[in-house]
């Protein structure tokens, strides 16, 4: 079972994003709804009755989208390449997610590509585009800019670390030819590196792209127990930032929500009143204390019990 899922933050268009997704990738579909209840305690202010989070799979991944509202955006410091095994199933894929979005690199071959394309869609969501061999797959790819540009090793050798065992990085390097804007001698031009048994990508840039990581794409740690999450939150928090709900940013701005596994069905059950009872707890929290949720899921604590 994946224990990593990315989480993209949307404006009221979670369902609407994941539904374009879903068209337009193989073997995807949209797996489970969540809903804003009455009274809800969340700061964002939609109406209840709004999609709060959908899961959904993409290539047999899974994904999640928010309903935050519109304090965030996705940046391009986090995209998501997508492996292509036809220039058939590339176009398709290209036409479908640029529709009223931005391209960021024109299709075309490059030195590292027999043809290759990067665009923002119409949600923000910055997707690379490449034609490869084998089967479609799709890969978070991680732009180490500003602050934290010249990171990426140390980045990927932390998630190693956090994560368990890994297979040893394959990191290309950028040479003596580098110019010191785009990239600097040494540094990771590109890398393709494991953590949790999921395929990632990350590259240092020089540029002053004006962007790094945020709230906007974020990743879901699925734990089994009180354990896992203390180990994960205490690991990733190293020199970063909590944040309320399970949230927090690590220490290169990348943001992560440490969650248990049937946070689903704490938070989203059939009976409105045990879920108004889980979320309220939830929105107390910092780390997420399991023992809590399911006490307010079960009834425990309550004035009128």
């Amino acid at each position: 079972m994946q224990k990593i899922a990315p989480c993209i933050w949307c404006d009221r268009d979670a369902l609407e994003a994941a539904e374009l997704y879903v068209s337009a990738f193989e073997n995807s579909r949209v797996e489970h709804v969540t809903h804003y209840l009455e009274n809800d305690a969340s700061p964002s202010g939609l109406p209840a009755g709004t999609p709060l989070t959908v899961r959904f799979t993409l290539c047999g991944q899974e994904f999640n989208a928010l309903n935050g509202g519109p304090v965030f955006r996705p940046t391009p410091a986090v995209s998501f390449y997508v492996a292509c095994e036809s220039e058939t199933q590339m176009n398709a894929l290209w036409d479908k997610l640029s529709a009223g979005g931005t391209v960021l690199m024109e299709v075309a071959k490059y030195p590292f590509s027999e043809r290759f394309g990067w665009l923002a869609d119409r949600f923000g969501v910055s997707w690379q585009i490449s034609l490869s061999d084998g089967k479609q797959r799709i890969s978070p790819y991680l732009m180490f800019t500003e602050k934290v540009s010249g990171r990426a090793e140390e980045a990927i050798q932390f998630y190693a670390d956090v994560f368990g065992k890994a297979e040893p990085p394959q990191i290309f390097r950028y040479g003596k030819d580098a110019d010191g804007v785009n990239g600097i001698e040494g540094n990771v031009m590109l890398a393709s590196f494991w953590i949790a048994g999921q395929g990632f990508m990350a590259a240092d840039s020089a540029y002053p792209h004006g962007f790094t990581f945020n709230e906007g794409i974020s990743f879901l740690v699925y734990c089994h127990d009180q354990h896992e999450i203390d180990m994960f939150w205490i690991r990733l928090a190293e020199g970063g930032e909590e944040q309320p709900c399970g949230w927090l940013k690590d220490k290169f701005g990348l943001s992560w929500q440490i969650v248990p596994r049937n946070i689903e069905k704490l938070a989203d059950c059939a009976d409105p009143v045990r879920a108004k009872r889980v979320n309220a707890a939830l929105m107390k929290m910092g780390k997420i204390n399991v023992q809590a949720l399911q006490d307010a899921y079960g009834g425990q604590g309550r004035s009128d019990h």
